[in-house]
């Protein structure tokens, strides 16, 4: 694919961008750890690992899932509750590592690129951040730096949360870019349907 070509996939993907609830956390950083190789950065981003290996696991298993079935449908049964058990550990472990706590959870609106968020302080533009995303439906961890691109003061009444801020994502990593989009792209439709389904019901 040349140049030219990604950078008309890029512009498509950043279409894709839906309102969601997050758990959301994030802390100021120093522009150096972002744009200089630094081992922080490498820890920083590889600590998403757990969920993006999952997610490839999940998809290999699925077509041996479906063969196994056809013949012995109370070992794929068995199989699938052994699945849910290891997801459940695997929750627990990113809940305990990354340190979400349910009062981090608001609303955003977020793409395969950046997200904007409601904000307790007044970030700056050029600020740069370390953020650390748990998509709650899915229960999906995303871990990427940031740099904000507007800070103003919002728009809702919610006092917790005074100001309005836009982020662009920096330096995210392939796996968990690809896990993003698919995300955003099946929350969307799924929106749609439901939007579709109000409709129908009125």
């Amino acid at each position: 694919m040349d140049e030219i070509n990604i950078m008309k996939t890029e512009e498509r993907r950043s279409f894709f961008r839906i309102d969601d609830e997050v758990n959301l956390f994030y802390k100021k950083i120093d522009e150096q750890l972002v744009t200089e190789p630094h081992h922080v950065s490498d820890n920083i981003l590889n600590s998403c690992s757990l969920t993006t290996a999952l997610e490839m696991v999940s998809q290999e298993s699925m077509s041996l899932l479906h063969r196994i079935e056809k013949n012995l449908p109370d070992v794929a049964d068995y199989l699938r509750l052994i699945g849910t058990k290891i997801d459940l550990i695997a929750q627990a472990v990113m809940m305990q590592g990354f340190q979400f706590k349910e009062s981090e959870t608001r609303n955003v609106n977020i793409s395969a690129t950046g997200m904007a968020f409601n904000c307790e302080e007044q970030l700056k533009a050029g600020d740069y951040l370390e953020i650390k995303i748990l998509l709650v439906s899915s229960m999906a961890v995303i871990v990427t730096y940031g740099k904000v691109i507007y800070s103003k003061n919002s728009e809702s009444s919610d006092i917790q949360y005074p100001y309005f801020v836009g982020v662009d994502f920096i330096d995210m990593k392939d796996e968990d870019r690809e896990l993003l989009i698919k995300y955003v792209v099946k929350k969307q439709l799924q929106q749609i349907r439901d939007k579709k389904q109000v409709g129908t019901n009125t």
